[in-house]
């Protein structure tokens, strides 16, 4: 059985090779590379003239992949860098998330729909958690790294200095499974242009003067939040404004906070700038009041 294993990730391996993609063995059922941490290098060997992380190891060689992988069942790394590949990584919602987070998958949708673009179809792997890495040919001259959360909540990327999990690799929630084996598509030019384009740093003018009826906790609740989602930078804008407007629904459900002057506060602080049209945040802090307020006590009438 060790042996049919060892040659069924032996030829996924030589596959991702034969496709000019760099290979590098990961521990078997685990997602960490195989080999000496930098701190434990020995200094000798491959690393004689210096420790050799894992994109420097990586190889095209069908030899020294067929060594690697007749020895132990290594589940297997494709460095994106030296692979000409951008891959886009789609996660799915942890547990502890509030129900209502987009995923990433809703939230690239999301940016296709702002963008007025859609996606080519590409190679695409499914993850053992149900996420899915879509991989593309990096444009020629780009030198593009890893992000995470830059293009929206959940998604990350992986070019230079990182690498993906391959199909037929294992983990303990279970196996990367391949869904779309055609060729990587090129990334689109306004995918290329959202990654290397500077950022704007979170805002830092304070949030408009609150008003509000309340006093107390409550009111510096309702500024604090207004607050957080004034500042909140590119990319985590949704998800601070979703936290908000769960957060205070419970204020409002105990009766400390009125809905209408939540709405209006957290509806402006959104607006400063937004990348999203006013009408989509106003739909995220109407479906987490009304989440918050379902799901919490409502003070009974004296």
């Amino acid at each position: 059985m060790s042996n049919f294993l060892n040659l069924a990730l032996l030829a996924w391996a030589l596959d991702a090779a034969h496709r000019g993609w760099h290979v590098i063995p990961l521990r078997p059922h685990d997602k960490r590379p195989a080999g000496h941490a930098e701190k434990l290098c020995p200094g000798t060997g491959r690393c004689a003239e210096g420790h050799l992380k894992p994109e420097q190891r990586a190889t095209t060689d069908a030899d020294l992949i067929t060594a690697a992988w007749t020895q132990q069942p290594y589940n297997i790394g494709i460095a994106t860098g030296p692979s000409g590949l951008l891959v886009i990584d789609l996660d799915k919602l942890k547990p502890s998330e509030p129900e209502g987070t987009p995923d990433g998958a809703a939230s690239l949708q999301a940016l296709c729909e702002r963008a007025g673009q859609t996606l080519p179809a590409t190679y695409q792997v499914r993850t053992p958690s149900g996420g899915q890495h879509l991989y593309f040919t990096a444009p020629s001259g780009a030198r593009l790294g890893n992000t995470a959360n830059r293009l929206g909540h959940h998604i990350d990327t992986r070019g230079w200095g990182g690498y993906v999990v391959a199909p037929a690799s294992t983990t303990p929630e279970g196996s990367y499974s391949l869904c779309d084996d055609r060729p990587p598509a090129p990334l689109p030019d306004w995918l290329c242009e959202a990654l290397t384009t500077p950022q704007r740093p979170a805002s830092q003018v304070p949030a408009a003067p609150v008003t509000t009826s309340a006093v107390g906790y409550a009111a510096a609740a309702l500024r604090g939040e207004v607050s957080n989602v004034a500042t909140a930078g590119d990319g985590t804008r949704n998800a601070v404004l979703l936290r908000a407007a769960r957060a205070l629904g419970r204020l409002i459900a105990s009766g400390d906070l009125d809905r209408s002057e939540v709405e209006e506060a957290l509806s402006r602080a959104a607006s400063g700038n937004a990348t999203q049209s006013q009408r989509y945040y106003d739909d995220v802090i109407q479906r987490g009041l009304d989440w918050s307020i379902a799901h919490n006590p409502q003070r009974r009438a004296a």
